[in-house]
């Protein structure tokens, strides 16, 4: 506990600034870093259930994913009438992500065509590098389309950090005074239903916060928080099912006290499109 409060200490404050401060290109670039070390982890797991990934072409088209997401950011746009808009302006060599899931798709067939391992070994390795691509890079990319966001884009990175973050906070220490349910004792023991409770409700606090310090309506941000946390639960419990059926505790080492980088950033990996598509669905349509 203490090696994980450390790292906390540590870390969060060097997020928060980097969202805060830094320019959206150098979030973008470790954001895709963090995806990359993440996917390591995700392969070394599939490598000890006998899955052997096409590893360098998928991070190469994982770094696609993240530059795709960021020259978003280029397309200036014009409202013309109620729901209609014009791209204005592409500038900077605007990619599409449609192209770069085309791009990985042609890849993987070219190279299951002319690789020399066994054919028996194609479909599982396609299977896992598009699962490593879809499940874990993809969803994740999503915090740089917030950031994208006109006036609004930094608040709700940090909206979608820190709802996951209070959740996993309120989670342990309600799951350890009060848990008494089992929530999947086959995927994760220790999680029970008061402890997930206790998540989603800290997710909610999150969003009053936040709420008043965007000038939003406090319902909307908390249905939006309340449908990030439990999709960031599901996150967790994936990952769970992930590590069990490698028979290993952490997806890695990397961080004292949390394991891996993707035991880390699960949750947050199907919260933040939650929080994007969410807040252009409710928010924005407003």
């Amino acid at each position: 506990m203490l090696l994980r409060i450390l790292t906390a200490v540590v870390l969060i404050p060097v997020v928060v600034a980097l969202v805060w401060w830094g320019p959206p290109a150098l979030l973008a670039a470790l954001a895709g870093v963090v995806a990359i070390l993440a996917l390591v982890e995700f392969f070394a797991l599939a490598n000890r259930v006998g899955l052997v990934a096409y590893q360098k072409w998928t991070m190469v088209c994982v770094a696609g994913v993240f530059y795709a997401q960021y020259s978003q950011g280029f397309l200036e746009t014009r409202t013309i009438s109620e729901g209609v808009s014009l791209v204005r302006n592409a500038v900077g060599g605007v990619f599409s992500v449609e192209a770069i899931l085309l791009v990985f798709v042609f890849g993987c067939v070219s190279i299951g065509l002319l690789t020399r391992r066994p054919l028996h070994e194609v479909l599982p390795s396609i299977a896992v590098s598009a699962a490593g691509l879809l499940f874990i890079a993809l969803p994740f990319s999503y915090l740089i389309r917030l950031n994208e966001i006109e006036h609004t884009g930094r608040q709700l990175v940090l909206f979608a950090l820190c709802l996951v973050w209070a959740g996993d906070m309120l989670a342990y220490f309600v799951g350890r005074g009060f848990g008494r349910v089992p929530m999947a004792p086959a995927l994760s023991p220790k999680k029970t239903w008061e402890g997930a409770l206790g998540n989603l409700l800290g997710s909610l606090l999150v969003a009053v916060f936040f709420a008043r310090w965007m000038h939003m309506d406090e319902v909307t941000l908390m249905v939006i928080a309340g449908l990030a946390n439990i999709a960031g639960q599901m996150g967790d419990l994936i990952e769970s099912a992930y590590k069990r059926g490698a028979a290993v505790k952490d997806s890695g080492g990397l961080l004292p006290g949390h394991g891996g980088v993707l035991d880390r950033i699960d949750s947050l990996i199907l919260a933040a499109p939650v929080v994007w598509i969410l807040y252009q669905w409710i928010a924005m349509a407003r």
